[in-house]
């Protein structure tokens, strides 16, 4: 049995780990038909990162590498005022 494969909002994600949270991770797995495997690795993106994290290909070394860039643009901004 495979399951159909299906791409989730960032909305759609938080709003499957909330509800979990309050119903409990195997009613709202079998709900919304979604493995394990993938609800955790949300969970543990939102631990480590945010919401952020549930971006699609967002990885803590790519988050690192944007806040550093805002940083830099920000810094230069200043210096050219």
């Amino acid at each position: 049995m495979t399951m159909k494969r299906k791409k989730f909002t960032k909305e759609e994600k938080n709003s499957m780990l909330k509800e979990a949270g309050t119903n409990g991770a195997t009613v709202t797995l079998a709900k919304h038909s979604i493995y394990p495997a993938t609800f955790y690795a949300w969970k543990k993106k939102v631990e480590s990162m945010g919401e952020v994290g549930l971006d699609h290909g967002i990885t803590k070394k790519r988050l690192r590498k944007i806040s550093v860039l805002e940083l830099l643009t920000q810094q230069s901004k200043t210096y050219l005022v």
